[in-house]
């Protein structure tokens, strides 16, 4: 009688790898597609966050508009604006109209967001500097120790970057220039107003340190013009012995917006920006924000003294001499009209950053001129 042949050891174990090759590739597929479904699930809560963020932040720029425009309101307050009211974060009182008012931390659905709001007439407007007061761009590069065999160089080139038509100035530059000596990719002299700061940093002769200040850590590093066009956050710093501030740029001192034309809020503007006045030396500077921030010399606290009208710096600030005084009058005043409202909106882990430029008008009337989130 004869038996079943043996099936050989080398089928077996074809079998087995075909087996085993079989599995590797459905794990494979089952792996596949188990992350596909876990990036599909992210990218849905992702799209919902998306949503729910812009939903936050543009809460938040409404109250900030709510918070400007009732600022008006409150008796007293209406006829000029500073650093101890609500919108700046100051102290603002205990039986106003925005007592109950809070921008820190504002819980809204599953998230949460904190309103910062910024006058830009605590800084010089840019599009207001012209040939006439080119001054007030010397002493602030000046100030920021740029040097003066510089000055020429870059007053010149500013002026050419702002203004029209392509005959350069004696020491500027317009497009002839640009298109042969950029670092990177050539480009065109503007010939108009600057509408972003960062545009600076485009014109001959300025360079990051002017921009950013030379003494700052943790300023964006800028290696072309492409790489160099941002917004960084940045502090005020209040005088320097030296009188020379390098840990203040050009982006502390300038605006590309203001409702106040070439007048800075003598009750918002920083001891750097003041010292930019003709004849305002840092003393002088730093005794007039002394003068408005009370005994305790902190802004936005309950003895804040601010300016109602520039007349009362005369009396309120000691020592002031009459002709600085004549000199500076039409270049302050007590009221902001264009304000930057940052919001941050945070949903667990994820947090975003709008920000608003707003134009209050009057209490009912405080439009949004653009809207973008970093």
């Amino acid at each position: 009688m004869k038996t079943a042949r043996s099936t050989r050891p080398a089928e077996r174990g074809i079998a087995l790898v075909i087996v085993l090759m079989v599995i590797v590739v459905l794990t494979a597929i089952a792996g596949g597609f188990a992350y596909t479904m876990k990036i599909e699930t992210k990218l849905a809560r992702n799209s919902s966050f998306e949503t729910d963020m812009e939903f936050l932040g543009r809460s938040g720029v409404e109250l900030g508009r709510y918070v400007l425009g009732q600022q008006l309101s409150i008796p007293g307050e209406g006829g000029h604006t500073s650093l101890d009211q609500k919108w700046a974060g100051g102290w603002g009182g205990t039986n106003e109209l925005l007592a109950d008012i809070q921008l820190e931390n504002v819980q809204m659905g599953q998230g949460k967001f904190t309103v910062k709001i910024v006058d830009m007439e605590r800084k010089f407007n840019l599009s207001q500097i012209r040939e006439n007061n080119s001054a007030i761009l010397e002493k602030g590069l000046t100030m920021i120790g740029v040097d003066q065999s510089d000055l020429p160089t870059i007053v010149d080139s500013f002026l050419d970057w702002t203004n029209p038509g392509e005959k350069a100035r004696p020491h500027g530059a317009k497009s002839q220039f640009y298109r042969k000596h950029s670092s990177g990719t050539p480009y065109f002299c503007k010939n108009g107003p600057i509408d972003d700061l960062s545009e600076l940093l485009l014109i001959r002769g300025i360079t990051p340190d002017m921009f950013y200040g030379s003494g700052r850590t943790g300023r964006p590093v800028a290696s072309s013009p492409k790489d160099r066009i941002r917004r960084p956050r940045s502090a005020f710093l209040e005088g320097n012995p030296e009188n020379e501030i390098k840990e203040v740029g050009l982006i502390d001192l300038f605006t590309p917006i203001s409702g106040s034309g070439i007048a800075v809020n003598v009750n918002t503007a920083s001891s750097a920006v003041l010292q930019m006045l003709p004849g305002v030396d840092p003393a002088l500077a730093d005794a007039i924000v002394a003068a408005r921030d009370g005994s305790d010399r902190t802004p936005g606290t309950e003895d804040d003294v601010p300016f109602h009208n520039t007349g009362e710096l005369r009396a309120g600030v000691p020592g002031i001499d009459p002709q600085v005084m004549g000199a500076i009058q039409g270049l302050l005043s007590v009221q902001s009209f264009v304000f930057e409202i940052t919001v941050t909106a945070e949903i667990g882990n994820y947090r975003r950053v709008f920000v608003a430029l707003v134009h209050r008008r009057n209490r009912s009337d405080v439009p949004i001129l653009n809207f973008h989130w970093n």
